[in-house]
């Protein structure tokens, strides 16, 4: 028996949206995609200047051979050959200098962990990880606590509470569970990859073939409320416009964002969406006449107490060539911070006067004439934050309102954000609303 044709909406083009308009589509349904912003891709969408062959991310981005979800769609869709996987080199910092730690013979050399035992417990404790289903148990106990335990206080310190005070600063760090860290280790691996011209291409590429199919998508359409129809179904405000009556939506935007957008949602259902908590991100991108890196570094994982004003330095034209783009050399500068944090209001000429000191302790010889542009992409919803026992925390996809759907990074849990989780809950919550 085939399904009756439907109505749905689907609320943002980012990757999670476009995947499940995707499904929505194949089984028949008309299917109309908003999107606030100019272009598809959410927060993996990118820009490209004059010159420049490839787009470069607003926020930094990439994927991991093991993104199964992502790249199992991209081969569906017949562009697996676009897809490269370049070897870049990520490195830690240890008392004044970087030291490169994306392999196993890396990670022995590394002098932050010691020798002897330390380094014995790092890999005994990274080998159970990368090989244990179990991360049930793991939500019931910190990173912290757990780490300390089976890792022992130098491991933990030297390698994992940099990243959690990096992420979650000092207010979360010490409070985000084991299965986070359990998801972060499973799964990702060291050789990196992107699409060929840079994710925006992807994004345009699989927003076009969408319309292609029949899929309507409709830029600077931010949609203002949802609301329950006196006739069944839903109604789709956008602006000051008369609502549009549809079967079913679908939102992939932030609970807040979804909390806002559906204020006749239950309220233990907004409450929950509320409850939950999130870091925000500020991205810094620059394009320089020179090369950054001294020794052709790619990722700077840089710990709090180092004195830097930042979290991460990543040199993109060090996993990819800067003939790519008009032959400028690009850098992103970015740092995970709280929704109230200083740098949210900074201008970018003020965050650039506190950034551009601390490259020197990169390269000797950088200069501020080296730089050729400056771009600042900010958000307020970059990284949730998951405690003890958060998988209670998780709200329903199906939500209580008849025919009203929810999907975000905030459900891939125990899962970490990104791009392969988005296209998975985005498939996930379409193939539910066609079982429905």
């Amino acid at each position: 028996m085939t399904q009756e044709k439907q109505k749905i909406a689907v609320i943002g083009a980012g990757f999670a949206g476009l995947s499940a308009a995707l499904d929505l589509k194949k089984a028949g349904h008309n299917v109309i995609v908003f999107e606030a912003g100019t272009v598809p891709g959410g927060l993996a969408s990118g820009f490209k200047e004059p010159g420049w062959d490839w787009s470069v991310e607003r926020f930094y981005h990439h994927w991991f051979q093991s993104d199964s979800h992502l790249l199992g769609l991209i081969d569906e869709l017949g562009w697996s050959d676009e897809v490269i996987f370049p070897k870049p080199v990520s490195v830690m910092y240890h008392k004044g200098k970087f030291y490169p730690f994306d392999s196993i013979p890396a990670a022995i050399m590394y002098p932050g962990l010691g020798w002897g035992i330390n380094k014995i417990r790092f890999g005994l404790v990274g080998l159970y990880l990368r090989f244990t289903m179990n991360w049930k148990p793991l939500e019931r106990v910190t990173t912290d606590a757990w780490m300390r335990n089976w890792a022992g206080n130098k491991v933990f310190e030297s390698m994992w509470k940099p990243m959690l005070d990096g992420k979650f600063g000092e207010n979360w760090a010490d409070k985000v569970n084991m299965a986070w860290m359990w998801a972060r280790l499973h799964v990702r691996t060291t050789r990196l990859g992107t699409f060929r011209g840079g994710f925006q291409k992807f994004a345009d590429k699989f927003a076009q073939k969408l319309i292609d199919d029949g899929v309507d998508i409709r830029y600077s359409q931010p949609v203002k409320k949802i609301s329950k129809s006196e006739s069944g179904g839903l109604d789709v405000q956008v602006g000051e416009e008369a609502p549009e009556h549809f079967d079913k939506a679908l939102v992939t935007l932030s609970p807040g964002l979804m909390a806002k957008l559906a204020p006749e949602l239950p309220a233990d259902y907004l409450g929950g969406l509320l409850k939950l908590n999130h870091m925000g991100a500020v991205v810094m991108t620059l394009s320089l006449k020179h090369p950054l890196s001294p020794d052709g570094y790619y990722w700077y994982n840089i710990p709090k107490q180092a004195g830097y004003p930042f979290l991460s330095l990543v040199e993109h034209t060090n996993f990819l060539k800067p003939e790519y783009f008009g032959g400028d050399h690009i850098i992103y500068i970015g740092d995970y911070l709280e929704k109230d944090h200083p740098n949210f209001s900074k201008t970018d000429d003020e965050l650039l006067a506190e950034f551009l000191p601390h490259l020197k302790k990169i390269n000797p010889d950088f200069s501020e004439d080296w730089v050729k542009k400056v771009w600042v992409s900010k958000t307020g919803y970059a990284q949730p934050i998951p405690l003890v026992d958060h998988s209670k925390n998780i709200p329903a996809i199906k939500t209580p309102v008849e025919g009203l759907w929810f999907a975000s990074m905030s459900q891939v849990y125990p899962w970490d954000r990104g791009t392969n989780f988005a296209v998975e809950i985005g498939r996930r919550a379409a193939n539910d609303m066609l079982q429905d």
